[in-house]
């Protein structure tokens, strides 16, 4: 018996769904992260405002001073939907527990300076109190946004923040021990060089308009604490005592340069979408990075001594780059 198998092209009827092909036509196949993000915010026959706060209904996009003719133009350049974010962050994990085992394994935490040791416990340990505030703030601007293109980036930058926290934990336990990371937290409720920083994180807390936050956290605070953390005092230990510290925070310095492609975007389209979004933009730039730039010059001189305003200068100088590119100033 001979079969002859033969392969049969069928053309689809439709390449996406009809609110996908409104947007890009029909004759185009969407992407995932496409299909995943655009317009799944609901919008339309809200059920009841909420009794705390009558004046806007749960899903509204006036919770902000940033308008926008279409809140799914700030999306996200990485094109993270839920697979794609958790398969890149897997992959981030997993370099970061090698780097983890890899310190232990050949004891570089055993044999590590003491003197850098002491410098790393202190100024990195209690930033994992920022860290969890940040993960506070991702989860709020995602409940306040609108538009599912930068409310689930928001999330997801969130939960990386939960993360980053924890790898801080562990960075104490791994240079020091349970002790450490108690006399962190004494040092974050108690000592006056962490006040500033920590005044700043629980102001965040209370702002109400979920765009001023996002500059506050994810551009002003990411922006100049992980720049000075990661870059400038990573620098200073690893030509002092060697590149333990740097394995240790590979994943905050990976994550940074990741998110900022983001958050630039998003700062980017926003300003660029009308006058009065750019000039309320460059008044809480302004705002949140003077009071960052305060906020950290205490525990960057803590850290780096007398290198700290140097170092400071020229944390705040690639910010201003950054955001040059966007279409604003952010220079006070």
């Amino acid at each position: 018996m001979h079969i002859d198998l033969r392969t049969v092209s069928i053309e689809p009827l439709r390449q996406t769904f009809d609110h996908i092909a409104a947007r890009i036509g029909n004759d185009k196949a969407a992407s995932r992260y496409i299909e995943g993000t655009m317009d799944l915010q609901a919008s339309a026959n809200p059920h009841y405002r909420p009794t705390w706060d009558p004046e806007h209904e749960i899903f509204d996009a006036t919770r902000t001073a940033i308008t926008m003719k279409d809140w799914y133009a700030l999306k996200d350049p990485r094109q993270f939907y839920y697979g794609t974010y958790t398969a890149s962050r897997a992959r981030m994990q997993e370099t970061a527990e090698a780097d983890f085992e890899f310190v232990e394994s050949r004891g570089l935490d055993a044999s590590y300076d003491d003197a850098a040791r002491r410098t790393a416990l202190d100024f990195y340990v209690p930033l994992r109190h920022v860290a969890w505030g940040a993960n506070m703030n991702g989860a709020s601007m995602c409940a306040y946004g609108f538009g599912t293109a930068i409310t689930q980036a928001c999330l997801y930058h969130g939960m990386d923040q939960l993360g980053i926290a924890q790898y801080l934990t562990r960075l104490g336990l791994t240079l020091g021990d349970q002790g450490e990371v108690q006399f962190a937290k004494k040092a974050w409720l108690e000592q006056p060089q962490w006040q500033e920083l920590r005044r700043l994180v629980e102001d965040t807390w209370v702002i109400k308009d979920w765009f001023e936050l996002f500059v506050a956290q994810n551009v002003a605070i990411d922006g100049l604490l992980s720049g000075l953390a990661y870059t400038e005092v990573d620098q200073a230990l690893s030509a002092k005592a060697g590149s333990t510290v740097s394995l240790l925070t590979r994943f905050q310095s990976d994550w940074f340069a990741d998110s900022s492609k983001w958050v630039d975007a998003c700062m980017k389209v926003a300003a660029a979408e009308n006058a009065e979004n750019k000039v309320q933009l460059q008044q809480w730039l302004a705002h949140w990075r003077g009071r960052t730039m305060a906020a950290l010059q205490p525990i960057a001189k803590q850290a780096l001594g007398a290198e700290s305003d140097a170092a400071l200068a020229r944390v705040s100088a690639q910010l201003d780059a950054r955001m040059a590119k966007a279409g604003l100033t952010a220079a006070n």
